[in-house]
């Protein structure tokens, strides 16, 4: 069990981090970290954690994993950076290519690099606009793809991310997402007949015209809103609607992709295939920042210059990314995904029965979610309790992350063993438990 936080190395560090940083960021616990190895991370006192949140989605593979370590040192050694944008490595080509084979579609692609999930997005959205030369784009509410312009523009999980910012990138239009849980138009599903589906077709005729549209964007399952997964048929029948009008299916895989939720893809298991993907996160199993676009051929038409990036794709990422991508097929990542996440949904469905506090459990593979409640018939958020669960947690060596206004996102790194799986749900059922009998 961790020592209560911030230990007195982390409250100096902290101290002199608000003297200087950025408040824009959201440090809501006092965890300063100095060292993490596989699934833990070490804090600049000393407390050991337990990290199911994979360091925000993104250590697929674990802290400090070595294959990825020595890749990036060979590299490192030979060549540290060249003009990607105006010359040629073969790297670059090997990333595109490998990226090109494992995305949903057998169909020719082209691949555009950046540094992050909101730069594959900016890409993803600029280029989709180029090649239909359409103006207007729609998103979901609850929708999060970035904090850069064009990606917040297309986002709607919190105010927060707009507030005194505007005016956005104009002509984004928000659809309501398929939270069942949450029913936008109090409906149950299956019995709803999808009003969600007949929602857009109504608001094509009466208030955006579909020739204007150029692409819709979501996330398969939505991240930052508490991993909420649409009903089975959601999204043939959006893809239907794209097909109709000629819009772009942009897939936002950045949370999802690379194996995180029992397929390569998460859109893999509606057996959509989209027309763009936006992958980042994980692709480098967070040794380096990388973020990529890839799209069919026929639609990243866009001419020389129209698009670009410095350091997006550079030497040291590619190799990063092709070694975490090895990694991932040779230790059969994605399988395992699959089969610990039925463990841990399992698991959490016992905490479900058992706490009055558990609204709903939800996930894919390794991306699991419990919603809070404090009524499970009024479903009233329990905020607060969330909270609390979080911080008691933090305090007994385990790390989870928040999502939406009472979620706690579970998604460790794919290493895991079923042990420490085991091992740090066990821990979040203490933490519920004590925030229960506090209430």
């Amino acid at each position: 069990m961790a020592k209560p936080l911030p230990g007195p190395r982390a409250r100096k560090i902290i101290a002199r981090d608000e003297r200087v940083m950025s408040p824009s960021y959201t440090r809501e616990e006092p965890l300063v970290g100095e060292e993490g190895y596989g699934c833990y991370v070490r804090d600049v006192d000393g407390n050991v954690f337990l990290d199911l949140s994979s360091g925000m989605f993104v250590l697929n593979y674990g802290y400090s994993h070595p294959t990825l370590m020595r890749a990036v040192q060979r590299q490192a050694r030979r060549l540290t950076h060249f003009a990607g944008t105006d010359f040629y490595y073969e790297a670059q080509v090997e990333l595109a290519e490998k990226l090109a084979a494992i995305t949903p579609g057998k169909f020719a692609k082209r691949v555009y690099f950046g540094n992050s999930g909101a730069e594959a997005v900016e890409a993803a959205f600029k280029c989709a606009r180029w090649h239909t030369r359409r103006p207007r784009m729609i998103s979901f509410t609850g929708a999060f793809h970035g904090r850069t312009f064009g990606a917040m523009s297309l986002s709607s999980v919190s105010i927060r991310h707009h507030r005194y910012f505007a005016p956005l990138v104009p002509q984004v239009n928000f659809m309501p997402y398929p939270y069942c849980y949450r029913c936008p138009f109090e409906q149950s599903y299956p019995g709803c007949d999808f009003a969600c589906i007949k929602f857009i077709r109504e608001y094509l005729v009466k208030v955006i015209p579909p020739e204007e549209v150029a692409a819709v964007i979501t996330e398969p399952i939505q991240g930052s809103s508490g991993y909420i997964i649409p009903p089975p048929e959601y999204y043939s029948m959006l893809k239907e609607i794209c097909e109709e009008h000629g819009w772009v299916f942009i897939a936002d895989e950045i949370q999802t992709g690379l194996g995180r939720t029992g397929r390569m893809f998460a859109m893999e298991h509606w057996g959509v295939i989209p027309d763009i993907v936006c992958v980042a996160k994980a692709l480098a199993g967070g040794i380096v920042p990388i973020g990529a676009t890839i799209a069919r051929a026929s639609i990243m038409d866009w001419e020389p210059g129209s698009h670009a990036s410095t350091f997006g794709g550079n030497l040291m990422a590619c190799a990063a990314a092709l070694a975490s991508l090895d990694l991932l097929e040779r230790q059969k990542l994605v399988k395992r995904a699959a089969e610990l996440g039925e463990v841990a949904l399992r698991r959490l469905q016992e905490m479900e029965e058992e706490s009055k506090l558990v609204g709903e459990v939800r996930g894919k593979g390794l991306l699991l979610a419990v919603e809070m409640v404090r009524y499970k018939g009024t479903k009233e958020r329990a905020i607060e309790e969330r909270e609390a669960v979080i911080r008691e947690a933090l305090n007994r060596g385990l790390i989870v992350f928040r999502g939406g206004r009472s979620v706690i996102r579970i998604a460790p790194p794919l290493i895991i063993s079923q042990r420490e799986l085991e091992l740090g749900l066990d821990i979040l059922g203490e933490a519920l438990r004590e925030v229960e009998r506090k209430c």
